[in-house]
C-alpha cells in the first residue's frame, strides 16, 4: 500500500478548512499531517479533528507549519495571508493548492514566483463542477462569435451572507474566458438609474448575497429569440474541498510549476 500523502490544513479554524480537514481526514489516500491559522485564531492548541466534527485526530491547529515536512499545502485563508503561505512552502519545498479567492496582484505575482520552485495550483474555484462548467461557457462563447444579431451576456452569482468579495472570483474567472472567446472590452458590475441600451461590448455582473448560500453561477447568453443559461450550483462546501483534495493527489510528484484545476481533470 503506498504511503498517505501528508497534508497541512493552511486556515484550519475557518469553515472551508474543517470541511478540508474532514474530506482529508476521509480520503483513504491522505492524511491531516498539519493545522495552521493565524496567530490570532482563537482556537490555537484545539484538536483540529474535533473543530471539524470528526474526532480527535492528535493534530492541534497551530500558528506554524510542523517542523517535520509535509507533502502538500491546502490553503483556504484570506488573501493577504497568501504571500506568507506562498514564502513558505517554496522555502521547505512544499506543493501548494491555493483555494483562496479575492486575491490582488501582488498576491498573485507571491504565487508565480512560488511556482519557480514548487508544484503550486490555484483557482478560483476548486469545485469539478464549476471548472467544467467553464469549459462549456468557453466552447459556448467560441461557438457563439461573431452571431450577427449579437450576444449580451450576464453572469449572476450567488453566495452566503459572509462573503467579503464581490463578485466572486469565480464570476470574474467565467468573465474573463467569455471575453477572451468574444472580445467584449468593458466589464459592468450592476447597474442603476438610465444607462441606456446595452452596448455590445460589455460583460454584466450582479452579485447576489443571501443566507448560507454556498456558490451559484449562471452565465446567460441573450439572443433574439432565444436564451442560453448555463447554471452551477454548489450544495455544500464539501463540493470545494473533494476538489481541493483532489488537487493536492495530483500535485504530489509534480514539478515545480504553475497548475490548474483544468490539469487535474485532465482538460
Amino acid at each position: 500500500m503506498s504511503q498517505k500523502l501528508k497534508v497541512i490544513v493552511h486556515g484550519a479554524a475557518g469553515r472551508m478548512g474543517q470541511r478540508i480537514t474532514a474530506v482529508t481526514h476521509a480520503d483513504p489516500g491522505t492524511f491531516v499531517f498539519g493545522a495552521v491559522d493565524s496567530p490570532a485564531c482563537p482556537r490555537l492548541g484545539q484538536d483540529a479533528g474535533e473543530i471539524a466534527g470528526v474526532g480527535k485526530l492528535g493534530v492541534a491547529i497551530s500558528s506554524d507549519f510542523p517542523a517535520e515536512k509535509g507533502d502538500v499545502v491546502i490553503d483556504f485563508s484570506m488573501p493577504e495571508a497568501v504571500p506568507e503561505v506562498a514564502r513558505r512552502c517554496a522555502e521547505r519545498g512544499i506543493a501548494l493548492v491555493c483555494a483562496t479567492t479575492g486575491l490582488h496582484p501582488e498576491h498573485k505575482a507571491a504565487l508565480d514566483e512560488a511556482a519557480k520552485k514548487i508544484p503550486m495550483l490555484w483557482s478560483p474555484s476548486m469545485s469539478m463542477a464549476v471548472n467544467l462548467t467553464m469549459k462549456l461557457v468557453r466552447e459556448a462563447a467560441r461557438a457563439l462569435k461573431g452571431l450577427s444579431s449579437g450576444v449580451d451576456v450576464e453572469i449572476l452569482e450567488r453566495h452566503h451572507r459572509f462573503k467579503e468579495d464581490a463578485p466572486s472570483g469565480t464570476a470574474l474567472k467565467f468573465g474573463e474566458i467569455v471575453a477572451e472567446e468574444m472580445g467584449q472590452t468593458e466589464h459592468i458590475h450592476g447597474r442603476s438609474g438610465r444607462p441606456g441600451a446595452r452596448p455590445r461590448n460589455e460583460i454584466g455582473y450582479h452579485a447576489i448575497r443571501t443566507g448560507d448560500n454556498v456558490g451559484e453561477h449562471t452565465i446567460v447568453f441573450g439572443m433574439m429569440g432565444e436564451t442560453i443559461d448555463l447554471t452551477v450550483k454548489g450544495h455544500s462546501r464539501d463540493s470545494y474541498a473533494y476538489g481541493a483534495v483532489a488537487a493536492a493527489k495530483f500535485l504530489a510528484g509534480k514539478p515545480a510549476g504553475r497548475y490548474s484545476m483544468n490539469d487535474v481533470l485532465g482538460f
